[in-house]
Order: structure tokens, then sequence, then C-alpha cells
């Protein structure tokens, strides 16, 4: 056995029996900690088929940032999740509805590789060995899919606004800064000269 298959094997395995903990296990905390070692063994698989672009971002932004910012908000909100899957059941269908369709859809990517492998040649970039994985990537991204990648970009966008929308609560009686109204101010508004006499102090 090569080394190569060997860390294919241990990776492969550790990111199994990481995913099955995530959602098997009973504590939220412990869950998040299950998905960043997926994530790295993830990074490593990428690592090994040659993709160190997908792999870094992999690290960086999954577990340097969702993952992380999941364990924080778990902690901090002290989220009540025994009472969240009281009523698991009741979305139980349409969770199995979803599962299946993801299946069907990634069974027709295996099937349309494996019965015509000449659509998904024809479909393919041409690879140049000449450049580095990340050079290729953002040629591709910004030249033949740069209408879609921007239309993702503009779709995650809004979903960040939607949520700061619903989720930001005013509360009344609370003291906020007015930009405009500070920025507005001269000097006969924001100061007040005061003279007070010798050995008297102010009457408030």
């Amino acid at each position: 056995m090569s080394l190569t298959l060997f860390f294919f094997y241990l990776f492969s395995t550790i990111l199994v029996a990481s995913a099955f903990m995530v959602i098997s296990s009973r504590n939220p905390v412990h869950s998040v900690l299950f998905l960043i070692l997926t994530f790295v063994n993830a990074a490593g698989l990428f690592l090994l088929a040659g993709a160190e672009f997908l792999a870094l971002i992999l690290i960086l932004v999954y577990v340097g940032a969702v993952a992380v910012l999941f364990l924080f908000v778990v902690m901090m909100l002290d989220i009540d999740f025994a009472e969240l899957k009281k009523g698991i059941l009741q979305y139980m269908p349409i969770g199995v509805l979803i599962g299946i369709v993801l299946f069907l859809e990634l069974a027709l990517v295996a099937g349309t590789w494996v019965v015509l492998p000449e659509v998904v040649a024809g479909s393919a970039m041409p690879i140049d060995d000449t450049i580095s994985n990340t050079r290729a990537l953002g040629q591709v991204l910004y030249t033949r899919y740069v209408y879609l990648f921007q239309g993702a970009a503009i779709i995650l966008l809004i979903a960040m606004i939607g949520a700061i929308v619903l989720t930001l609560h005013h509360r009344k009686n609370v003291k906020r800064q007015d930009i405009a109204d500070q920025v507005a101010r001269d000097p006969k508004t924001a100061v007040e000269i005061v003279k007070i006499k010798s050995g008297q102090g102010l009457e408030s």
C-alpha cells in the first residue's frame, strides 16, 4: 500500500466517522467540534486530489469562520436543544423527501458520467498544466461563469441582509446615536460657556 492510498483511507475513515458523530451527538458543542474534524479531513482529501485551493478555502472559511461561529453561538445563547427536538418527528416526511431528491440528483450526475461520458467531456474546460489550480479556477470563474458567480454573490448578499432585518429588534427606552444630528452640530449648540463667580458652585 502506497503512502497516498494510506492517507486516503485514513482521512476517509475519520471523515465518515466524524460526520456520523455530527448528527448523532446529543451535545451540540460536541457536534460542532466533530463538524470541524470533518472539514479538516475533507481538506486532507482535497490536498490528495491536487485541489489545494479548495482545501485552504475549506479550512479558512468553514473551519475558521462558519464552524467557529456556530460554536460561539451555541455556547453563548445556551439554546435548549431538547425542547427543539420535541417536534422533530413532524418534519420527518419533509426531510425524507428532500433526502430522496438529493439522492436522485447525485444518481443522475453519476449516471450521466458513466452512461454518457461524451456529454461530460464536451462540457468540461480544457486543463492547462502550465498554470496553478488557483489561477485556472480564477480564470474559469471570472470569464466563463462570471455572471453565475456574481449572481450567487447577490443571492448570498440578499440572504445576509434578510437575516439581519428579520433578527434585528429595536428596544424602546434605549439611547442610540444619530449620526446625522452629530454631524450637523456646530460650536454654538455643542458648547455652552458658563461663567461662575468665585466661591460659588454650579446649581443643578
